[in-house]
């Protein structure tokens, strides 16, 4: 049933009404924002709605209940210059609160399928895709803690009609109004059933739309300090609920499951099928390794000449090589036109935010080239093994880190993920190795022969992330690397191989 359809708009509010609902809810909502920040809830309001529905007006008037030091206010607008070199969700991940502080969208992520739907910008093969993003946006903050509270303000083409005439009347508010404004208006039937579409696709369990009837200004303001007040409430307690539970749950003893066909896939080693007898001799790397870094200068320029970004993702076992890989893949490179992420621990700030925040906000611009030594897949590796995140985050990451680099290919990037696989005999005579190299004793810690301990847990975890996150979009390339020579030749080899394909299709669709 349509949500738009029949809403009935001529609902109002006495003045007094008003002024009581407001006094009650007004201290409220500002005791519910401390026990947020306290229990470190991160809070995003989203407000959507049609022109001269009164967004900000309404933002205006929430923000009189919230303590000025907790929240920010985006007004979202246009994409900027650097937006539009990113995936369209970039910008989002960049303005997220952190946990116990709340961010206000004057409206949000939903332009992609409502303005710019209806301006054209958004072509009719990107729009599945974009309503994909978004749900899978929202449904990854939600389960990481986040209140989402999108409210949608409705009022009629009539009422609108006549809000953009009184702006225009006067020189200090005519600016305001816009041609996109009036042609809205115009063709207003047109607009509201995007808008309509939107709602009932976006319309989620997780994060459900408010609809506001926006006529009467009083009553549209009670009504979204009701929902802001209701919505904190009920997730103060929720928390408390789950942190009461946790404090006196007994661990339950569960039978052991019975193994599926899919467990059994995940099982499988996909790991020992590497042939780690492969090898170049120096003379035969020499000669492979000038080749391909010459390639590989060229190419970077090509990629910046038509604004392809490029995210290479490094992970393997301590000592694999992962370093001397990156080292000859970036030699020849011009260094203005890339970046290496080493990935660390998450410091304060990367913990107060969703894990896959840290990454989104170092993705590459369009033809630039961002390279992460270690990266997201930390939260089912390391996270797993060592009981930083529950069993329900790393379960559901697969699916996370997957909506992610589907965004990132989405938006034109070529995502490439290498393991650096060696065996445990190598890895000793490495870590021997470099313990006698007083040049190289930095590279190993107590952590590294810690981890060893755990070789078999961690084949175990990466076996199973090969499996249920290689995809077409973002391949896993195992590289076999007890002869280094060998590996970082056939990780110059893959990234050339690849950027070369992606040119190809360019070529073809010009």
């Amino acid at each position: 049933m349509p949500m738009l359809e029949k809403l009935d708009l001529t609902k109002t509010l006495s003045k007094s009404e008003y002024k009581e609902k407001i006094m009650e809810l007004e201290p409220k909502i500002g005791k519910l924002q401390r026990e947020c920040k306290d229990l470190g809830i991160p809070v995003m309001i989203a407000f959507e709605g049609y022109d001269a529905a009164g967004k900000g007006v309404q933002i205006g008037e929430l923000i009189k209940a919230l303590d000025p030091r907790g929240f920010e206010v985006h007004a979202v607008k246009k994409e900027t210059e650097e937006e539009q070199m990113h995936p369209f969700l970039w910008r989002f991940w960049t303005k997220m609160p952190s946990k116990g502080r709340i961010a206000i969208y004057d409206s949000s992520w939903y332009r992609k399928v409502l303005i710019d739907r209806f301006d054209k910008k958004t072509k009719k093969k990107e729009v599945a895709d974009a309503y994909r993003s978004i749900c899978s946006f929202e449904e990854q903050l939600t389960d990481d803690g986040m209140v989402l509270i999108k409210i949608f303000l409705a009022i009629d083409k009539k009422e609108q009609k006549k809000r953009l005439e009184k702006l225009l009347s006067s020189k200090e508010t005519s600016w305001r109004v816009s041609e996109g404004d009036l042609k809205r208006n115009k063709e207003f039937g047109e607009y509201e059933a995007i808008n309509e579409e939107m709602l009932m696709r976006t319309d989620t369990e997780y994060a459900p739309w408010n609809i506001v009837e926006a006529v009467d200004r009083r009553f549209a303001t009670a009504k979204i300090y009701a929902i802001v007040a209701q919505t904190l409430a009920g997730k103060v307690e929720e928390v408390r609920r789950k942190e009461r539970l946790r404090q006196f749950k007994e661990e339950e003893i569960t039978e052991p499951e019975k193994e599926t066909a899919q467990d059994k896939k995940l099982t499988e080693s996909i790991l020992a099928k590497a042939d780690l007898s492969l090898s170049y001799s120096k003379e035969e790397y020499r000669k492979r390794l000038e080749q391909l870094q010459k390639k590989m200068e060229k190419l970077h320029g090509e990629l910046y000449r038509r604004r392809i970004p490029v995210v290479l993702g490094f992970e393997g076992w301590d000592a694999g090589g992962k370093g001397g890989a990156i080292k000859r893949l970036t030699q020849k490179m011009d260094p203005r036109g890339y970046v290496v992420h080493p990935t660390a621990s998450p410091n304060d700030i990367e913990r107060a935010h969703h894990y896959l925040w840290r990454f989104w906000v170092d993705m590459p611009k369009a033809g630039h080239i961002t390279i992460f030594d270690r990266t997201w897949y930390g939260r089912v590796m390391v996270e797993r093994i060592e009981g930083f995140c529950t069993k329900q985050e790393w379960q559901r990451a697969y699916k996370e880190i997957n909506d992610m680099e589907h965004d990132l290919a989405n938006a034109g990037a070529i995502v490439l993920k290498f393991w650096m696989q060696i065996d445990k005999d190598e890895q000793e005579r490495r870590f021997r190795a470099r313990q006698e190299n007083p040049d190289k004793q930095w590279k190993i810690t107590d952590e590294d022969w810690r981890n060893r301990k755990k070789w078999d847990q961690y084949e175990e975890a990466v076996n199973e992330m090969l499996i249920r996150t290689s995809t077409p979009d973002a391949p896993w390339i195992v590289v076999e690397g007890n002869c280094k020579y060998y590996a970082r030749i056939k990780v110059l080899q893959t990234v050339v191989d690849a950027i070369e394909a992606r040119l190809k299709e360019e070529k073809k669709k010009r």
